[in-house]
């Protein structure tokens, strides 16, 4: 009897040894599941879009004041994320009262005909850690131009910051037409910086 005893000790043992495994196990997936965040709301007030340029060979900084964004991004799948942005052109801050004046003009922006400028991604890919590559199609006026971005992701205080930086070259987009077309008063290439912040889907703004 006392061999029997020992026998059905082992066997609860080794049963409740799995049981409390499994459990565990289940704990730590439940855990995972409840970590995985996605972020789709754009936080229009600690987002900013800036430019550089160069007149005459000296660095100019701009900016647009307003924009929107629509984006959803898990980053334990980046390949799933969607991002839009829409920029209101007319919103333009080249730096003084008389070049924000001719900017929206239709040399350059033509806003009356052509008020937005929209960018849609098309892909991301993952660079290692925290860097990703940002493609899509930026439309400006009647004319669209595939670009790509690389840019950097990290959380703060609950938030997904997403910060990074391209070129593009307005003539390709028809800004800065007639006298303006010449690139040794008006560099062709401009910097675009963005810096997104957004907050989870269930908390909001």
């Amino acid at each position: 009897m006392n061999i029997i005893r020992l026998d059905l000790s082992a066997l609860l043992s080794a049963l409740l040894a799995a049981l409390l495994s499994a459990l565990l196990a289940a704990l730590l997936f439940a855990s995972g599941a409840a970590q995985a965040v996605e972020f789709t709301q754009f936080q229009a007030d600690k987002s900013t879009l800036q430019f550089v340029f160069k007149q005459m060979g000296v660095a100019v900084d701009g900016r647009f004041k307003k924009f929107s964004a629509t984006l959803a991004f898990d980053p334990a799948r980046p390949a799933a994320a969607t991002a839009r942005l829409e920029l209101d052109l007319a919103s333009v801050d080249a730096g003084s009262a008389d070049a924000d004046g001719e900017v929206v003009g239709k040399a350059w922006f033509n806003v009356k005909l052509f008020p937005t400028a929209t960018f849609v991604a098309t892909a991301i890919r993952p660079l290692g850690g925290d860097k990703f590559e940002l493609l899509g199609k930026l439309s400006i006026k009647d004319k669209t131009q595939a670009v790509s971005a690389p840019f950097s992701f990290r959380e703060e205080g609950g938030h997904a910051i997403f910060a990074g930086a391209f070129v593009l070259k307005r003539l390709d987009f028809g800004v800065g037409d007639g006298i303006w077309s010449d690139v040794s008063a008006v560099a062709n290439e401009v910097q675009i910086k963005f810096h997104i912040v957004a907050a989870p889907a269930a908390a909001g703004k």
